[in-house]
């Protein structure tokens, strides 16, 4: 399935949604859900919550942030998700600098997405066949987001289970997991200039992107 660059960022910007924000969702339940009901609740309140919401619909980062901070931060595993982007420099990295590499590896997801978020309109989710052993604790919930017009287009959700309930660390956008999307640019960066030149990298990715706004 193809996917124009205009869809891959509408989309992009859904799943960046979903990890950055949600309100009005019962969080300690969320967590409770088996994982394909919790993105299921999380998709329909994102798209909702962007529908009415101005300051979502312009890219407001401060909005964003604010929901990151205030709802769905005990819900996202950030850490896991830059771990394995970082891949095999995180285990050379202090935690003080693991901490600054989760901290703007975050900012740039929201950064990234917050000016595609106005392209989300009347498009709605739809959960496709979620088979697993209640024993499993790492799964993929794979959904389909439907525009009124055009083919669907996949959206899946990379969850696992920990002593927090499950937590989303991974999206696929069209068939490009989100992590190997940022695993080899940020293995070239370390490689040429140690972890604290891809935290750099990032800090300044940030700060760029914050000049245009």
């Amino acid at each position: 399935m193809t996917c124009s660059a205009d869809r891959r960022a509408l989309l992009s910007a859904l799943a960046a949604a979903v990890l950055a924000s949600a309100p009005g969702l019962v969080w300690a339940q969320a967590a409770s859900q088996a994982p394909d009901a919790l993105v299921r609740s999380l998709s329909n309140e994102v798209l909702e919550a962007i529908k009415g919401d101005r300051s979502l619909q312009s890219g407001d980062i401060g909005r964003l942030n604010k929901l990151v901070d205030d709802k769905v931060l005990p819900y996202v595993n950030f850490e896991k998700m830059t771990q394995l982007a970082v891949g095999r420099g995180w285990r050379q990295a202090s935690p003080e600098q693991r901490a600054a590499l989760t901290r703007e590896f975050r900012a740039l997801l929201v950064r990234t997405y917050a000016g595609a978020v106005s392209q989300v309109t009347d498009h709605k989710v739809e959960l496709r066949p979620f088979r697993a052993q209640p024993s499993e604790t790492d799964v993929v919930v794979r959904t389909n987001v439907v525009p009124s017009r055009g083919d669907p287009i996949q959206l899946d959700y990379r969850v696992d289970k920990g002593d927090g309930g499950w937590k989303i660390y991974d999206v696929n956008v069209a068939g490009v997991w989100l992590v190997e999307n940022y695993r080899s640019s940020f293995a070239s960066e370390i490689n040429q200039n140690g972890i604290d030149g891809l935290i750099k990298a990032l800090t300044d990715r940030n700060r760029q992107l914050a000049g245009k706004k």
